[in-house]
């Protein structure tokens, strides 16, 4: 198979590239990534980043500055990347051209930006799964805008929400997965015969990777036909997306899929022994701890001077090691509800930043160099690798099946 060379937006720590670095047949060749982090004086992400990788170009500034000129010089055959979960309404431009835009500094619009001026066959994107449901006054929008935008550059896009623990992972992290291609690939013609619930339920990327039972969660499925006007969409369009779908020629099958779950790795099975005292924590703390993760009624009073009761139910005393992870965000160096709470022994102590490293599946010490407060909130952001591994492996299976060269512009 010949390489595919892939840009790195919004790279993080590098977590795609460890991922796609690890597939089968090694074919995926990272040759430009882009990591740049608003408002700080020091660039923890990137220094990691271009410390553990030694190819490829390492950009360091705000991708809105990237030059459509260094895009077009990239020459690659993927893009791929995790973006912020943002306001994706559009407005057009006052002279009416083209004219689609994001509102100021919303990063998918960079991603369009560089798939117009590198024209990509693949696209592998990442985001929470609450993307399928915002904003919460008009349902669905925003995801309809991006699948709308990427269908009018012509793409066909396939997604599914992958819950990591589903699949043999040791962290319950739900996030939504995005793959286009162009749709004059091999691939793309391959199943155009093939129904969109088949390609969602059998035939597709995500169905081969992260097989599903062919019944449907209480039967939900649901269809539509986008138009093409992005404007109007972002002004009205409302809509059900469920946990897996397809949009080809603007029309969108989803469905909320049921997945065939592996055996889980555990919590217990990534934690470290003789962890530093440094991670156990004092009384004040263990207390705090349990206080959080208690259930509670307090009376609170709204902006406006109304008094209202907050409730909040109790969880666990502590994190059960014999099952996966809860889901772990950027906060969890810090003493609150969200955060692991460890009984190890007679004593309770937090995740240690390899543990937490583990839980995405990195390499230990991956993040080593900058504060522990870092290491975490970098692993709150990151992804869970073999979910990028599987994914690989599907688009090698993919290129060794339906290769075309004639639409593979750039590669080798």
């Amino acid at each position: 198979m010949k390489t595919i060379k892939v840009a790195e937006l919004f790279a993080g720590v590098g977590g795609f590239r460890i991922g796609l670095e690890n597939t089968e047949n090694k074919i995926f060749d990272i040759t430009w990534a882009n990591q740049w982090e608003p408002s700080r004086k020091v660039q923890h992400a990137f220094d990691c980043y271009n410390r553990n990788f030694t190819t490829g170009e390492h950009s360091n500034v705000d991708i809105a500055e990237v030059s459509d000129e260094e895009m077009k010089n990239t020459n690659v055959d993927m893009i791929v990347g995790g973006f912020p979960c943002q306001d994706y309404s559009v407005a057009r431009s006052l002279n009416g051209e083209l004219g689609m835009r994001g509102k100021k500094g919303v990063l998918f619009w960079e991603i369009v930006r560089f798939i117009q001026n590198t024209r990509p066959k693949y696209l592998l994107l990442e985001n929470v799964d609450r993307l399928l449901k915002s904003p919460s006054k008009q349902r669905g929008r925003d995801f309809g805008v991006m699948l709308s935008t990427l269908n009018e550059l012509g793409y066909d896009v396939e997604w599914r929400v992958i819950n990591a623990a589903e699949y043999g992972n040791a962290q319950k992290r739900r996030r939504v997965f995005i793959f286009g291609y162009l749709n004059n690939s091999n691939y793309a013609k391959s199943i155009k015969n093939i129904s969109n619930k088949e390609v969602v339920l059998k035939s597709g990327l995500f169905a081969s990777g992260f097989p599903v039972l062919e019944e449907l969660y209480k039967d939900r499925e649901n269809e539509v036909q986008l138009g093409h006007d992005t404007v109007n969409i972002s002004d009205h369009f409302s809509f059900n997306f469920h946990t897996s779908g397809i949009i080809r020629d603007g029309h969108i099958y989803t469905a909320h899929t049921i997945p065939i779950e592996e055996t889980p790795k555990t919590l217990g099975d990534i934690l470290e022994n003789n962890v530093s005292e440094e991670y156990f924590l004092s009384e004040e703390k263990i207390e705090k701890f349990k206080y959080l993760r208690g259930p509670k009624k307090l009376k609170r009073t709204s902006a406006t001077g109304h008094e209202y009761q907050y409730s909040e139910g109790g969880m666990s005393p502590y994190d059960d090691i014999n099952k996966p992870a809860r889901t772990m965000l950027t906060s969890e160096s810090s003493v609150n509800r969200s955060s692991h709470f460890i009984k190890d022994g007679d004593n309770y102590r937090t995740l240690t930043p390899i543990e937490a490293e583990r839980l995405n599946g990195f390499p230990d010490n991956w993040t080593e160099g900058m504060p522990n407060k870092m290491r975490y909130f970098c692993m709150g952001n990151a992804l869970v690798i073999p979910l990028v591994t599987r994914i690989g492996n599907e688009i090698e299976r993919i290129e060794q099946e339906h290769s075309d060269d004639s639409i593979q512009l750039n590669l080798f």
